[in-house]
């Protein structure tokens, strides 16, 4: 065997997202223990921050020591025992996720089926809830797999309105648009490490509100997951009597977390948000411009994760080669009923840049010519400048 040398890529697909050097750096220092009192601070500021970030004062907000699906689980699992009724909105793949979850975990799931590329539907879903008492309800408020974003606020509301606990997907909308959870009150959020944080993939913040924290306490069964069963994790981040040793926590990843935290407070979460924003537009400003449309409606995008419609006769799979090959570019493909008919590109964190849009514009509109479309890099370039200046 050898030292693995990775290709240096940019990162402009629906995630991970490139990783901002400071970061990298953070992650190379040295390694202490899991129980040591110098780790342990480290925590208590990770902890604090987290809850500034998801705006979560009065929740339990720690990361989970795996990627953001594992936030899903936990939420899943944490909150759900065999027979419990959850109703899940799915509007993309995640949320068919969310389902395939609640059912392993014995829940009577409900669906609530959107369109792919459509917002959850705030009435439909009430409708579900209003049939029958209700456990849990579940959407994705930044869907990854079609670039739709979803009305939280109203779509928590009827949760508590009904007598259910809210669980709300956040893996690609915390850092790159407003994520409120006091505001909505939200019972369980999650998100990762590897979106708009920028930071590696591995890790997975999450918050309970006391709602939630009472109904794990309270369950019948055992959490059916033990990695992430809330009562027993929490005797190790929760600090409170000292810390029981639950798992060996991954350190240097927690460095990387805290140091990306570190970053997003520095620049402003608002001025972050801003920044996803306007780079989002420029994006748009120039996939319209060289002749290609989005999937999502205007009102219904997400900044930070873009789809892309491929235009008839074209190789999509092509392009994605060709930008890997010759620009050492990563987008993505399409998944589900969109595969082979949009590309999925990424403006998250340290990839939300000027920079990152332009040379994503002039490497996009170059596939597409090798293929025999005509796409001007030059109007492409020139209308997103006109959005950046």
């Amino acid at each position: 065997m050898q030292s693995f040398q990775p290709p240096r890529r940019i990162l402009m697909g629906p995630g991970p997202s490139d990783v901002s050097p400071r970061v990298l750096a953070a992650l190379s220092r040295p390694t202490i223990g899991h129980l040591d009192p110098e780790f342990q601070g480290l925590m208590e500021e990770i902890k604090a921050a987290l809850q500034r970030l998801f705006n979560a004062p009065d929740h339990a907000c720690v990361p989970l020591p795996a990627p953001g699906t594992a936030g899903m689980e936990a939420a899943i699992m944490n909150l759900l025992e065999p027979g419990d009724r959850a109703v899940i909105a799915v509007n993309g793949a995640f949320g068919g996720r969310m389902a395939d979850m609640a059912g392993r975990a014995g829940a009577s799931v409900v669906t609530v089926d959107h369109d792919w590329g459509q917002p959850v539907d705030v009435a439909r879903c009430e409708a579900a809830l209003a049939e029958a008492p209700t456990k849990v309800f579940a959407f994705v408020h930044a869907e990854t797999s079609t670039g739709a974003r979803s009305d939280a606020g109203p779509l928590c509301a009827i949760a508590r309105k009904h007598g259910a606990l809210s669980i709300v997907d956040c893996v690609t909308s915390l850092g790159g648009i407003v994520v409120d959870v006091a505001g909505w009150d939200a019972d369980v959020v999650y998100s990762g490490t590897q979106k708009c944080l920028s930071a590696p993939p591995g890790l997975s913040p999450i918050a309970l509100s006391k709602r939630a924290q009472a109904a794990i306490s309270g369950r019948k069964e055992k959490v059916r997951n033990w990695l992430l069963d809330f009562n027993l994790l929490m005797a190790y981040w929760g600090g409170d009597g000292g810390r029981t040793y639950h798992h060996t926590a991954p350190i240097n990843a927690l460095y990387g977390l805290h140091e990306s935290l570190v970053a997003i407070f520095e620049e402003g979460q608002q001025a972050a948000i801003v920044r996803h924003a306007r780079m989002h537009a420029a994006l748009v400003a120039g996939i319209e411009a060289a002749g290609l449309s989005m999937l999502v409606a205007e009102q219904d995008r997400l900044p930070q994760l873009n789809t892309v419609r491929v235009p008839a006769g074209v190789d999509e799979a092509a392009v994605r080669t060709h930008v890997l090959k010759h620009w050492d570019l990563e987008i993505g493909a399409g998944l589900g009923p969109l595969k082979g008919q949009v590309w999925r590109i990424g403006l998250m964190g340290a990839s939300a840049t000027a920079w990152h849009v332009r040379l994503c514009l002039t490497a996009l509109c170059e596939a597409l010519t090798a293929q025999g479309y005509a796409a001007d890099a030059k109007a492409a370039l020139a209308a997103a400048d006109a959005k950046l200046t």
